[in-house]
């Protein structure tokens, strides 16, 4: 039987490269996006979790990918409800999805779960506050539910990329964007597909004798 994983933010970007490639190793994928699935509600979680688990019978792997990157501007002059939004997607939604995945996985004493951070939430980027702050929390919150769920068969990762070409650069302005890729030694951002790779390795079953941790895809830039 295959096994299933949900994909959060499912519709482009990042969510396509991860549920095409993980495709290819054999899972069923289900991979939700708006309007079907607000990761910012409760309810909406739930109601995609029972229908994954009433057609497929288990989840076994989740990608928490649905993220934003909201307006670039000084903290000084950042919108709090752009600062609401920017933490309830990338944090709250994190948690509210692994939340109710972490039942069943529970049940089944087997799982995968992959948080989708940044080098943003390890550095801090200028005129990003809130994105940095909910990536670096996204960080924290992996290291604490993985030793939450060590010795119960579920692994819970994160990775930190640098700027990858997503259309979520279209969020960020060119002077941004030249700034993060100008801290990459290897000169370029990266692809959706490179970043795949990696996600589909810490979702498998090769990757035994890792929790709580952050990997880093960056291009050269992380330095810790």
């Amino acid at each position: 039987m295959a096994r299933v994983a949900i994909v959060t933010g499912g519709a482009g970007g990042f969510g396509t490269a991860i549920a095409e490639r993980l495709r290819l190793y054999g899972l069923e994928v289900v991979a939700a996006d708006l309007p079907e699935l607000d990761v910012t509600d409760s309810d909406s979680v739930d109601r995609l979790v029972t229908d994954v688990l009433a057609r497929y019978g288990s989840v076994d792997v989740l990608v928490n990918n649905a993220g934003v990157a909201g307006p670039t501007a000084p903290v000084a002059e950042y919108p709090f409800e752009e600062w609401r939004r920017v933490v309830d997607v990338n944090l709250t939604g994190t948690f509210l999805c692994t939340r109710r995945c972490l039942a069943p996985m529970l049940e089944h004493g087997h799982g995968r779960i992959v948080n989708i951070a940044s080098i943003a939430g390890k550095e801090g980027n200028p005129m990003a506050g809130a994105y940095s702050s909910s990536k670096g929390a996204v960080i924290a919150v992996t290291k604490a539910i993985g030793k939450d769920v060590a010795g119960s068969g579920i692994l819970v990762n994160c990775i930190a990329p640098a700027v990858i070409n997503t259309p979520i650069l279209g969020q960020i302005s060119e002077e941004h964007i030249a700034y993060m890729t100008a801290r990459i030694p290897l000169a370029r951002v990266g692809e959706p597909a490179e970043v795949a790779a990696l996600i589909c390795w810490l979702a498998s079953e090769e990757m035994t004798f890792s929790t709580g941790a952050c990997f880093d895809i960056s291009g050269g830039r992380a330095t810790y």
